[in-house]
């Protein structure tokens, strides 16, 4: 008890020592990480914090961040970013939507660095039940190459993590269906030993907490060793309005597990629905080099209708540690308290730094060299067949292949939307056989809009189409024309769409900006779980092969708050 007691103190000195000059430090915005960058798993080595996020369907996959303040994060590259890693065992070649890499953990332990995560695959085959297959992945350097995938043969469940113990062990805590649950979507928290040579589990698996509320969708977990305990972190009450964080503690890694009276210790359940972030939960702790804490976390922001195009963002919030203030109790436990002040996410607080936040800004693609960076995506692991033309600085794209459609690859590749209010722009010309080709802003396979220069035989146009989401249990409607423009293929064609909280705009510049269509902020807004990508795209409008490209020899966005 004594030993506690004074590391405590030590925390508690940390505090005070920060709150006395913190008044004059810089503010910091959330969300910390713009776009659909869900699940958030945090680190740091020594000289740098380190962060990861879910990717599902997209891909390159395993978006991994680095920082020195917490607050400025750049992109340093992708865990899974070779066709090769996820094209077995976990496969991202022809995965559902909404399936794919779900809420990774990353860790840094004796200067190597390890992913864990979970691969979500529905066989196409009518009744086929999910698999789930959860992996690690290492490297030397945290911006790759990362190793292949290790599959741990008999992990269950979604969501893993790992702890490096003290004791020199190495273990693996997942989450599972229990044995005849009460109700779906009953979760339990589960660990057991892993090999640290072979990933592989060994020895005997220990059933932990089925969470703070009944399990509902308990899953998420982190464990952490503080103050001689062990604490366990999960995600409970699902990825919605009801997410949370709860927490439970133990003097054993093995349990028993006690639940903090107090919990969840972060949500926004309690709040309205009209706040400015909802579903708020899926945290992980991190402790600063002088012992400050922090919390990383998921949101939505209430953009248009309590939602956002962006889907879910990482959000940072503060953490102290309390211990329980009851005298009758011979051990009081020391529990986190996140965002102390309010108990809430707000949208500023102080930079644990003093680091001045970067302000979303323009970006302009750069078609100079012949890789793209790590923030292009596209859908799936199959790559579209584009290029980069480095000597006259353009994105080629083949119109070889088809537009988007269920597990299969597409003319299509893009960047996280970031903000609400933002411009995009690009110009584009064909070279040999016209297909189309122009500006996309996707959802999902089956939920997008995009404006694009179309050959008909009636001759050529520029279209807004628009794709409305599949309805569950509904046949998938047809693409819609919003608008369109009748223009000469003879040159080239510039192409803008603008998105604001009142909707979307569409324009042509032939010679001077011609408006073409408009679309409802909400048209497109996200079920919650991934963001929306904006980006170039190009296909055949027939299933036939074409030689034909087209060439975009720009591509820029004006992000804004």
């Amino acid at each position: 008890m004594h030993r506690r007691f004074v590391n405590v103190l030590a925390v508690v000195a940390t505090v005070w020592s920060f709150s006395s000059v913190a008044s004059e430090s810089q503010q910091y915005q959330n969300p910390i990480l713009h776009g659909g960058f869900p699940d958030p798993s945090i680190c740091h080595d020594g000289e740098q914090f380190l962060l990861v996020n879910s990717s599902f369907e997209w891909f390159p996959g395993l978006p991994v961040h680095s920082s020195n303040d917490l607050v400025n994060w750049t992109l340093i590259g992708n865990a899974l970013d070779r066709p090769e890693q996820v094209q077995s065992a976990v496969n991202l070649v022809d995965v559902q939507s909404e399936g794919g890499i779900h809420a990774p953990s990353i860790r840094c332990h004796q200067g190597r660095y390890y992913i864990v995560t979970t691969n979500v695959y529905l066989p196409p085959e009518p009744g086929a039940h999910a698999q789930m297959v959860n992996f690690v992945l290492s490297a030397d350097d945290p911006a790759g190459p990362w190793s292949d995938p290790v599959v741990i043969d008999g992990a269950v469940g979604i969501d893993p993590d790992i702890l490096f113990g003290s004791d020199g062990r190495l273990w693996y805590v997942g989450n599972q269906a229990p044995d005849n649950p009460s109700y779906p979507g009953e979760g339990e928290i589960w660990l057991q030993e892993l090999d640290p040579t072979t990933f592989q589990l060994k020895g005997e698996k220990h059933l932990l907490w089925r969470g703070a509320c009944g399990g509902t969708w308990a899953e998420g977990p982190h464990l952490y060793e503080v103050d001689g305990r062990y604490y366990l972190l999960i995600a409970e009450g699902g990825t919605s309005f009801e997410h949370a964080v709860m927490i439970a503690v133990s003097d054993d890694i093995t349990g028993p597990y006690r639940s903090n009276p107090r919990n969840p210790i972060l949500t926004s359940r309690h709040l309205s629905y009209d706040n400015w972030v909802n579903s708020t939960g899926h945290g992980d702790l991190i402790r600063l080099p002088d012992n400050r804490w922090y919390m990383v976390a998921l949101g939505i922001q209430n953009k248009v209708n309590r939602a956002s195009n962006m889907g879910r963002e990482t959000f940072l919030l503060p953490v102290t540690w309390e211990r329980e203030p009851h005298w009758w109790l011979d051990d009081p436990v020391l529990w986190p308290v996140v965002s102390p002040d309010t108990g809430r996410v707000e949208p500023s607080y102080r930079a644990p730094y003093g680091a001045t936040p970067d302000t979303p800004k323009h970006w302009v693609a750069d078609f100079s060299l012949s890789d793209l960076g790590p923030e292009w995506l596209h859908r799936r692991a199959s790559k579209p067949a584009y290029s980069v033309d480095v000597d006259r600085e353009q994105l080629v794209l083949s119109l070889n292949q088809s537009w988007l459609r269920q597990r299969a690859p597409s003319g299509f590749i893009g960047l996280r939307q970031q903000t609400q209010n933002f411009v995009a722009e690009t110009t584009l010309e064909f070279e040999g056989d016209v297909g189309a080709a122009g500006l996309a802003l996707v959802q999902k396979d089956d939920h997008w809009v995009r404006i694009g220069v179309v050959n008909e035989g009636s001759g050529t146009w520029v279209k807004v189409q628009y794709q409305p989401g599949i309805k569950e249990g509904r046949p998938a409607p047809a693409a819609i024309t919003l608008g369109q423009v009748s223009i000469p293929l003879d040159k080239k064609v510039s192409l803008r769409l603008e998105s604001s909280a009142a909707g979307y705009e569409f324009f042509v510049k032939q010679q001077d900006w011609e408006p073409v269509a408009t679309l409802p902020a909400d048209a497109l807004l996200s079920r919650g779980y991934t963001g929306a990508v904006v980006g170039p795209f190009g296909h055949g409008e027939s299933a036939s092969a074409s030689s034909g490209v087209a060439r975009f020899s720009d591509f820029r966005i004006e992000w804004s708050r």
